[in-house]
């Protein structure tokens, strides 16, 4: 007999993970499926030697009082049994000959950056009122159709930041209210965070993201999988089913809803044909993959609602583990963001992003050691090198042209390093590299992007595709989704599609 769900969940990212437990947590009886053998997606661990390797995550930001993520935390228990390391600051900038340490305060990181420039401090102020400005009044926004229409003529002056630059790019506003180009590279060196160009990257989500890391960033410690395999447990602790090497190859609808799905075991060739009836279907799944699982007219309303929409930027990211300290070598900051030489203003940051130089581009590299990661055994260390990356830089590579073109770039980078911290090299006794078609491979995005849909101007906020799909009784849950890419978009749009679920139950 075949067995009946309330929610059928396709994949155990973050936006799965948590959808799952508070359903699970709600009485839903939940079947989660999984094509990897662990959960997490991108907020995983694997072991290489001494090594605990992380996967994705650098720094989580807020968990402050009016974070939605700590609402969603402490309802599933998490800060219960998962300990958050507070980082010592957001970042260390170096472009040039130039150094500055962006602290996560507001108030300290307004008065060191005037300290820095002076002849800026209106420019700085305002940039500040403006990130924070999105943030309160996004949280004030108002959600209920008819209080909108009400409001509508107030609009200007209850939400003065969002009337005005909400359909602009964070480039866009730099160049408004400074002329200082060392300014806007410092005040965006971590844009990769969100995409790889700041004239096109929404103000909006750059905004609350930002705004979210000066009140607080954080590391999990011993890795990012201790949260993933966590809200795993919490989902079968409450009755929760979920299947590991298990591909889900067909969402079955009946009548333009969504029943079912079909699926198989990842292992075998002749591995039979598996269905599950559920009342919900979640696809915590790239969107473009979801409509490959459908047929007929249901598939086309996904489809022609999502055309045309860009696919955002991957990463290349290069571990490294080491059997001295870097701070041996001079590192002593957690997280360090190299702005190239060759960048001379915010306008060269797009090309730079998207270049294949690797000899040149722009970089970031992280000392796991800096905060006690719990990552490594006494006397090993570990480090990453990343920046931005597209699939088509490894397509059209036989196995051992990859493998060569992988060795030549991680020696590129750490030679790059090498430059930072010299004598680094030295001490490195495991490299190993993750590509575009890495995480394409383990995660079955297209592109290996990590981010869904580019938060552009035109794709992000109201724009973005939300939790219930055009399709009745499929709902979204992932980076794909509202509000999109990061360990926090994902978490909170997990959160908001249980939400949604749970009113379309009522």
């Amino acid at each position: 007999m075949q067995e009946q769900y309330d929610v059928i969940i396709i994949g155990a990212g973050l936006g799965g993970l948590t959808a799952g437990a508070r359903l699970s947590k709600d009485g839903y009886k939940v079947l989660l499926i999984e094509q990897h053998d662990i959960p997490g997606g991108c907020a995983t661990t694997f072991k290489r030697k001494d090594y605990t390797v992380e996967v994705g995550l650098h720094e989580l930001d807020g968990l402050d009082d009016k974070d939605i993520k700590r609402t969603v935390l402490e309802e599933l228990d998490v800060f219960d049994h998962i300990e958050f390391i507070k980082l010592p600051e957001f970042y260390r900038f170096r472009h040039r000959e130039e150094i500055f340490i962006m602290p996560h305060d507001r108030k300290e990181a307004v008065d060191r950056l005037e300290k820095r420039f002076p002849e800026d401090q209106k420019a700085i102020r305002k940039y500040f009122r403006i990130i924070y400005g999105f943030k309160k009044e996004i949280l004030k926004y108002p959600r209920n159709k008819i209080l909108k229409v009400l409001l509508m003529p107030f609009f200007p002056l209850l939400y003065p930041t969002l009337t005005r630059y909400a359909d602009k790019s964070i480039g866009e506003i730099l160049d408004r209210i400074t002329d200082n180009e060392e300014l806007k590279l410092m005040l965006t060196a971590n844009l990769a965070y969100y995409h790889d160009d700041p004239h096109t990257l929404s103000s909006v989500f750059f905004s609350i993201g930002q705004a979210s890391y000066f009140e607080g960033g954080y590391y999990i410690r011993g890795g990012s999988q201790q949260l993933s395999d966590y809200l795993a447990s919490f989902i079968q602790n409450h009755g929760g089913k979920i299947l590991y090497r298990h591909m889900v190859t067909k969402i079955l609808t009946e009548s333009g809803r969504a029943t079912g799905v079909e699926y198989k075991k990842m292992r075998g060739k002749e591995a039979p044909l598996l269905t599950a009836k559920g009342k919900f279907i979640i696809a915590n799944a790239a969107i473009p993959n979801v409509i490959k699982m459908m047929e007929g007219d249901p598939h086309k309303q996904i489809e022609e609602r999502t055309a045309g929409m860009k696919t955002a930027c991957s990463i290349l990211t290069v571990y490294l583990g080491l059997n001295q300290p870097p701070s041996k070598f001079g590192s002593k900051h957690y997280s360090t963001f190299v702005i190239g030489d060759h960048i001379h203003n915010l306008s060269d940051m797009a090309e730079d992003l998207k270049s294949h130089d690797y000899t040149r581009k722009s970089f970031a590299f992280v000392d796991y050691s800096q905060i006690g990661a719990d990552l490594t055994p006494e006397g090993k260390y570990f480090m990453v090198i990343a920046t931005t990356d597209y699939i088509e830089n490894w397509e059209g590579l036989s196995r051992t042209e990859y493998r060569e073109k992988k060795k030549e770039i991680s020696e590129i980078l750490v030679r790059r390093l090498e430059k930072e911290l010299p004598g680094i090299a030295e001490a490195i006794e495991y490299v190993e590299m993750a590509t575009p078609k890495t995480i394409q491979r383990y995660t079955l995005n297209p592109g290996g992007t990590v981010y869904g849909y580019a938060q552009t101007v035109e794709q992000s906020g109201r724009n973005r595709i939300r939790a219930k799909s055009p399709v009745e009784g499929l709902y979204f849950a992932s980076a794909w989704a509202f509000p999109g890419g990061g360990f926090s978009g994902a978490i909170i749009s997990g959160y908001l599609c249980a939400l949604k679920v749970e009113k379309s139950e009522k």
